[in-house]
């Protein structure tokens, strides 16, 4: 539950972000729990990500804002500094090297995807903690953002989008939502040339320590486990 210094700041920066929101920013809480914002960055112009919806979601803690001395951080300039990492080529901890060619590709099939749960059929189960969640049929996207659900059921129509595998039917030579990488080949297997040809670039992308992750891990636990017993057997002869 938020406290009363968390009620009133989120409150505050609500109204804020409300009259004067960033570029390709659009956030807003929960209506039934003020520490759980949700935000739809919009991929800005002259980048891969362009034409994309991402939708995430903000769990603050309920003492929010911290106390002195952290950073007094607010929503607008968490999710400014989120749209500024995204957009750029620096790679840092937990960060996924990918092509060009595949971030244009999935940001084609985002706003599907938000729509639609991945192409899954409501079961009703959903989404918990704001958790953004496949499966759920877009339910928790409709539930959140009601209006750009409907822009983006619009925007399927209009483009003859399938809803079930968010691709264009066969008739209009089976291409997929995503854009055209000049792959030769039937219109029944197109779309997962799109897609093997995205893998293998991503996968060309990767390097020498991805591929032998495995073997990297192995020789760090068996020098931890030697460092363990050297450091054991030292102390037992002291």
């Amino acid at each position: 539950m938020a406290s009363k210094a968390a009620q009133k700041r989120l409150t505050r920066e609500y109204k804020s972000i409300s009259e004067n929101p960033p570029p390709y920013i659009t956030a807003h809480p929960s209506e039934s729990n003020i520490l759980e914002w949700h935000y739809v960055i919009t991929g800005p112009e002259d980048t891969p990500y362009h034409g994309g919806q991402y939708w995430g979601t903000l769990i603050f803690p309920p003492n929010y804002p911290f106390a002195p001395p952290a950073i007094p951080w607010e929503v607008s300039t968490i999710l400014i500094g989120l749209l500024s990492f995204m957009t750029s080529d620096e790679m840092t901890t937990g960060s996924v090297s990918t092509s060009s060619a595949e971030r244009k590709f999935l940001a084609s099939r985002s706003r599907w995807w938000n729509s639609t749960g991945g192409g899954s059929q409501a079961k009703g189960n959903f989404a918990t903690k704001g958790n953004v969640k496949a499966g759920d049929g877009g339910a928790k996207f409709r539930s959140e953002w009601p209006e750009v659900d409907l822009e983006n059921w619009e925007w399927m129509r209009k483009n003859k989008i399938d809803a079930a595998t968010g691709a264009k039917p066969d008739g209009d030579n089976g291409s997929s939502c995503g854009p055209q990488l000049g792959i030769a080949g039937s219109s029944g297997n197109q779309a997962q040339a799109v897609v093997d040809a995205v893998v293998q670039q991503r996968d060309a992308g990767r390097g020498w320590l991805y591929r032998n992750k495995l073997l990297v891990a192995g020789a760090a636990i068996f020098i931890y486990v030697l460092i363990a017993r050297l450091v054991n057997g030292n102390e037992t002869l002291a």
